[in-house]
């Protein structure tokens, strides 16, 4: 089940537009970092088109492939929780359309609607999960 799905599932309507409205459409054109490991982390994507890297910065100049993201994936998990720092570095590796969220925002929205705050912990859930099974 992709992550938008997981996220809108079982939302009453009221709180499905309240969390549709924090997000907005964005655009990664190929090749763009679009955040390193340790950077502060404030917004997650939700991957419309494209594909996204994830990677893991290595001792020396290399890094690892942590996984690879596609359409329907949740780009970015570090904003849910202190201290708020990317765990991994992304690159858009095509052209990416998705739904940007503010995290604050929406971290807000999760302690006023537990609703909200349920479906959106399940959709970090399932990410984190299957990151660790690669």
């Amino acid at each position: 089940m992709s992550t938008m799905r997981m996220l809108l599932d079982g939302l009453a309507p009221k709180a499905k537009d309240q969390l549709l409205r924090l997000a907005r459409p964005v655009r990664f054109p190929a090749e763009t970092r679009i955040f390193s490991e340790r950077q502060h982390a404030d917004r997650f994507w939700v991957i419309e088109s494209g594909r996204v890297e994830l990677d893991k910065n290595l001792p020396g100049p290399s890094t690892a492939l942590v996984d690879t993201l596609v359409p329907g994936d949740l780009l970015g998990c570090s904003w849910m929780t202190p201290p708020y720092h990317w765990r991994f570095g992304a690159t858009a590796t095509t052209e990416v359309h998705a739904l940007e969220f503010d995290g604050q925002a929406v971290r807000r929205l999760c302690s006023q609607d537990i609703s909200v705050g349920e479906a959106v912990s399940a959709a970090v859930a399932a990410a984190l999960a299957r990151r660790a099974l690669r």
